[in-house]
């Protein structure tokens, strides 16, 4: 998003590369000229490198020869990125969901090379315009520099596994199509590069300059927690010790960045959960209550688990048993919250009071001495948090909740599901669909009418969304009238994608952090907490000469098992055969009771022998199991789980390549590397020779875990079979261009595509992972989280009989003729635009490397409301 501070030598030199600032809603798309970028970078490099080695009247001295050689290996890093980043700009938009939504992650990879270029070339000139002066901080902006062109030799790194992915996947998807191969190079390369370079001067680089001060505060936040983490038993302890020893990482950002990839590498998912809810502690979010919207019902909910009947969607005759969740914690009452701008009949009955669950906290009910009661509201928008499935409750996201719930005027039901890893798969998804259901049967409670309803959460309450509605449709209730989901997690396995390398340097996403929650959510993390070795001196030494014995140790083993390879490659085809094949699955034993089994977990394997591949899931919840079976049972007839061949699962999209587009992806994709007969390397060379990324000192805890779990259809909905996905209402996604999980959301939006479903995807710029709970601090989150509104009210708003399916579905509404045919302003439109001057319209910048799109909703101020 355009930034209206701290942008602006960025902003100058696009203007002076271009030549010209393009209107706002006539002109063409911003193109910015590659050639340009590394022209002036060369100039500005080559420029001070002469200054400061003696050219001209340059000091001396140490910090002099750090300069030039930070500025020729920088020369040098771009000459090697100028061909590959130009052949991905010819490329990559083969990859977009659609023409009008320049989105996919090869794109994101080549923004983010010219923002750090960019960065680049505008420090280099604040060198060249500064340096004669007296106080110019030499070593400051050394140090500047030199963070800068580490971050750019990892990022070639990626470029060149990105290389690889071009290679090996098939025409036009993202995923590679493997956990072997490739994507084990990437979690085994990761383990081991560099990555404090990202988390110190660095941090935040690739996003807005309005989000950089908080991402900056929630790094030395958490380096400081980690720091104490353990240390002191209360709370308080830990936030007061925190708060005294976070000065020393503000100041240093290098302590700052090695800390934080010690931090994000090896602490397991309890520290995480710990760190992530300390927006649940009561100072900090009566802090946030006092910024967020006043409104008049805020009621936490403790439903009790009794079974209850539902209407079946296609014969209200006949009716299906909603079962409590059972699985993993046995029966237990279904946490919610539920939130209203305005008091609406129902909502202060005796029977909803009956159900509220104390906080300790201040009234949740605001009634005041006389509130009236409005009417109960037509539509309903059931909310799940996310968190990772680890981490947050509602209380967390209680802030743009509450905005939503005064714009869109209606009532909010927030679900405050179990969490991982104490609850994983399917507990949160069982807890959600009763929730859910539980909603359906009691809009009298809950001041809505029981006409429409919609479904929404974010990244991990982003996959619950979709999830919950294929339950439905499983079950045969009724179906949810559209569902939003913004950044959601839909396949939660380790297959490698363009979009995933960008975990290398995510401040809120590492790999190694989103490998353990979704290690977490599948039951196969350990309940125990690890813990933690502490940086000091005592354990550096200590930490140095283990290492130096290991390589010791490892050069003598090697040494030794060159002697015996040929031994050991005669004996190895009999202790693969002695290998149990589940041997590496875990799945944690407290799933022991049941069992069922899912003909959807991976797509079609050309050398399956079978008629579809099948495999038994350890659960206690018999909700969980068969539900071709349960359907029987219940008296209707429904062939959503009816016995499916593989070629349903259509993931990987598979169509014949064009000829032309082949030619062209070969151009820039790069093969795998040749081994070398007679190897002694474990692993081959994942980079071309004369290149090395930098490496870490503090290698990750990473293996590469297959569980079954998150190959399951209801924990990873890409993997569904289109049986399951044309049962869906209309999707709107909301995605993030910098964002880990953005393919995620274009392969999914490509899915419903390609079976007829309505779906929209919006991709904002310039924003991370999570940008929902940061609605608050900048103007740019208060906008994204807009458009994720107006996405609701689009959903709210649409005629009752679905519209047909588009062959590409723009940046807008699912009904394009909504607004003529409901009165209301809130189409979504698209502009060509540089820089966005946004007013009260909802807007929010769609960009990749090369153009800025601008997506924008005109609001009418007196037809906000849903609700009377």
């Amino acid at each position: 998003m355009a930034s209206s501070k701290k942008s602006g030598g960025n902003s100058r030199f696009e203007k002076s590369v271009n030549g010209r600032r393009s209107s706002k809603h006539k002109e063409g798309p911003v193109v910015m000229d590659t050639k340009a970028v590394f022209a002036a970078l060369y100039s500005v490099c080559e420029e001070n490198a002469t200054f400061f080695s003696g050219g001209g009247k340059g000091p001396q001295g140490d910090v002099a020869r750090r300069l030039v050689e930070t500025m020729k290996l920088i020369q040098e890093h771009a000459r090697s990125l100028e061909p590959v980043v130009s052949g991905f700009a010819a490329v990559y938009h083969h990859f977009d969901f659609d023409p009008h939504i320049p989105a996919n992650g090869y794109r994101s990879l080549v923004k983010l090379v010219r923002c750090c270029l960019l960065h680049i070339i505008q420090k280099g000139r604040y060198i060249t315009a500064n340096r004669h002066r007296i106080f110019f901080r030499a070593a400051h902006n050394a140090g500047e520099m030199e963070a800068y062109c580490n971050a750019l030799c990892q990022l070639r790194a990626l470029l060149y596994l990105a290389q690889r992915m071009l290679h090996d996947n098939s025409h036009g998807n993202l995923f590679f199509q493997d956990e072997s191969g490739l994507s084990e190079s990437f979690i085994r390369e990761y383990s081991s590069m560099h990555k404090g370079c990202f988390y110190g001067r660095c941090l935040g680089f690739q996003f807005t300059p309005a989000i950089r001060p908080c991402l900056q505060t929630l790094a030395i936040g958490l380096v400081a927690f980690g720091e104490n983490y353990k240390r002191h038993q209360s709370g308080i302890g830990v936030a007061a010790s925190s708060f005294f020893n976070s000065g020393k990482y503000a100041i240093d950002p290098e302590l700052r960045g090695a800390e934080f990839e010690r931090i994000t590498q090896n602490l397991d998912v309890h520290f995480w959960k710990s760190f992530w809810n300390i927006t649940e502690t009561e100072v900090l979010s009566s802090l946030a209550s006092m910024t967020s919207t006043t409104v008049k019902v805020n009621r936490a909910l403790s439903v009790p688990p009794m079974s209850f009947d539902l209407p079946l969607a296609t014969n209200h005759k006949a009716s299906v048993t909603i079962a409590p969740p059972l699985v993993h914690i046995g029966m237990a009452p279904i946490q919610m919250r539920l939130i209203s701008y305005d008091l609406r009949e129902g909502q202060d009955s005796e029977a909803l009071l009956s159900l509220s669950r104390s906080e300790g906290g201040s009234i949740s009910l605001s009634l005041g001495l006389k509130s009236k009661r409005l009417p109960p509201s037509p539509c309903l928008l059931i909310h799940f948090h996310g968190g990772g499935f680890v981490a947050q409750t509602s209380k967390s996201h209680e802030p743009y909740l509450k905005s939503w719930s005064q714009d869109l005027g209606v009532p909010i039901l927030s679900v405050d599901y179990s969490l991982a890893p104490e609850a994983p798969f399917p507990r949160a998804l069982e807890e959600c669909f009763y929730a859910y259901c539980w909603a359906l049967k009691n809009p009298h409670l809950l001041g809505w009418t029981g006409e429409k309803v919609c479904l929404a959460g974010d990244s991990a309450g982003g996959n619950l969304s979709v999830t919950v509605s294929m339950r439905a449709a499983a079950f045969g209730v009724r179906m949810p009238d559209g569902i939003v989901a913004a950044y959601p997690a839909t396949l939660l396995t380790a297959y490698a994608s363009p979009s995933r390398l960008l975990t290398l340097m995510d401040p809120l996403l590492p790999l190694s952090v989103l490998s353990k929650c979704l290690s977490a959510y599948a039951g196969s993390s350990p309940e125990t907490e690890t813990q933690i070795e502490k940086v000091s001196t005592l354990s550096m030494v200590k930490r140095d000469t283990a290492l130096l014995l290991r390589d010791f140790r490892q050069g003598a083993s090697n040494w030794i098992h060159s002697l015996l390879d040929s031994n050991r490659a005669l004996a190895s085809p009999s202790t693969a055969a002695e290998a149990p094949p589940g041997a590496t699955d875990t799945v944690r034993k407290s799933i022991s009771e049941a069992s069922f089994s899912s003909p959807h977990a991976d797509p079609p394997v050309p050398s399956e022998t079978s008629e579809f591949p099948t495999r038994k899931l350890s659960v206690k919840s018999q909700t969980c199991q068969d539900l071709g079976s349960h359907n029987n049972s219940t008296s209707h007839n429904s062939s959503l789980l009816s016995e499916r061949a593989p070629e349903d699962v259509n993931f990987y999209l598979a169509k014949d390549a064009d000829p032309c587009i082949s030619r062209d992806l070969s151009s820039v994709a790069i093969p795998p590397p040749a081994g070398e007969e007679g190897s002694e390397l474990e692993h081959p060379r994942e980079f071309p020779l004369g290149f090395e990324p930098l490496r870490s000192a503090q290698l990750a805890e990473m293996r590469l875990e297959s569980s079954p779990v998150v190959k399951d259809p209801y924990c990873s909905p890409l993997l569904a079979p289109d049986s399951m996905l044309k049962g869906l209402p209309p999707v709107h996604i909301v995605a993030c261009a910098l964002d880990p999980m953005l393919d995620d959301s274009v392969m999914f939006a490509k899915r419903l595509r390609s079976i007829g479903q309505p779906v929209t995807l919006c991709v904002v710029d310039d924003l991370p992972h999570g940008f929902l709970s940061l609605s608050q601090l900048s103007r740019e989150t208060r906008e994204a989280a807009n458009v994720c509104a107006g996405r609701i009210r689009a959903v709210f708003t649409q005629t009752d009989s679905p519209v047909e399916p588009r062959k590409h579905r723009k940046l807008e509404r699912t009904d394009r003729g909504m607004s003529a045919s409901t009165g209301d302003d809130d189409s979504l439109y698209i502009c060509p635009i540089e820089e966005v001057e946004l007013t009260e319209g909802i807007g929010a910048k769609i960009a990749d490397g090369e153009g800025l799109v601008t997506a924008e909703t005109q609001n009418n101020t007196d037809a906000d409301d849903i609700g009377p």
